[in-house]
């Protein structure tokens, strides 16, 4: 499935820096900053989705003779797992505040924009960083605490400062990072991991590739004029296509184990065994598109990919609920 060459190219990590904000302008930079230029440095988008998948984990953790985690825990637990997203977020756009100034995608941040200083999203990131993890040992329990400081840990410096810029498996392996929500979650309520959650884990880490690599497909210029080592870059378009419907067949597979294990019902079984054939046939037509129809296939896939893990998580409970 990946690219397991040991000879990938040698990239040169420096990115040309835009000169946007210059040491002139760093305190007027602070005094513009608003609320909701710091609340996009939490990187909303992908928030939401750590939200649903731990509070998926929760729901779908026993519930016990006492009738399961109070309600005020839950919501603890869920609003500091989400500020500790968030904060490995902020971290991450500061440290590739470089690599966003030159992309279009990302020219808009609130850093590179000028909006917020390097040194304030470095210090709102570290800040929220350690208060969520302190406090949601203290509140809810250490275990949990400790998944989520390794989760913090493995997306700002394993995958943001080691991997993006040094090797096509950024993605493969920086997935993890984006994995560990509903495993968390778990650990909030019970205080332990189960076998559901890592499913969960893995469903979630072998979507990433074909996720993210459907969206690089559309954005590879951006990524290659910047030096990133993204799959598109590295293997070409036709290779990453083939990975793309590779790890897709995979993820279709995982996500089939919970019913197959027990861990999940009739219900279950059908519904993501349906959301997974549509998956894998908008990969396979991917791999097999003429050139002229791979944009509007890339950004359907990508599309598509969001909405069917909201979906696939979604059926979770409601096989809990239906119990068949």
């Amino acid at each position: 499935m990946a690219n397991n060459s040991t000879d990938l190219p040698v990239f040169d990590t420096s990115v040309p820096r835009a000169d946007d904000v210059t040491d002139a302008t760093k305190e007027m930079v602070s005094e513009m900053a608003s609320a909701a230029d710091y609340f996009e440095l939490l990187k909303p988008r992908v928030m939401s989705l750590v939200v649903f998948t731990t509070l998926i984990g929760m729901i779908m953790a026993p519930t016990g003779a006492d009738g399961g985690v109070h309600p005020v825990v839950a919501f603890t637990a869920l609003l500091l797992i989400a500020l500790g997203a968030g904060a490995s977020g902020a971290l991450n756009m500061w440290y590739d505040a470089d690599i966003d100034a030159n992309m279009e995608r990302t020219r808009t941040r609130p850093i590179p924009s000028g909006r917020v200083s390097k040194d304030s999203a470095l210090g709102f990131g570290l800040t929220l960083s350690a208060g969520s993890v302190m406090c949601l040992g203290v509140f809810v329990n250490w275990l949990s605490a400790g998944l989520l400081a390794f989760t913090i840990f493995f997306y700002a410096v394993v995958y943001t400062v080691w991997l993006k810029r040094h090797t096509a498996q950024n993605i493969v392996i920086g997935g993890a990072a984006g994995a560990f929500p509903p495993v968390v979650g778990w650990a909030a309520a019970t205080g332990t991991v189960d076998v559901l959650p890592v499913l969960m884990f893995a469903i979630i880490f072998f979507w990433t590739p074909p996720h993210f690599w459907a969206l690089a497909l559309l954005k590879n210029k951006d990524y290659t004029e910047n030096n990133i080592p993204m799959m598109p870059v590295v293997a070409g378009s036709k290779n990453t296509r083939f990975q793309i419907l590779a790890y897709s067949l995979v993820m279709a597979g995982f996500a089939a184990l919970p019913a197959l294990l027990g861990h999940a019902g009739l219900f279950y079984a059908l519904f993501s065994i349906a959301l997974s054939a549509v998956f894998v046939a908008m990969s396979f037509w991917l791999f097999i598109a003429p050139d002229a129809r791979q944009v509007a296939a890339s950004k359907a896939l990508f599309a598509y990919s969001i909405l069917y893990l909201f979906l696939l998580f979604a059926g979770f409970p409601a096989d809990k609920l239906i119990g068949i």
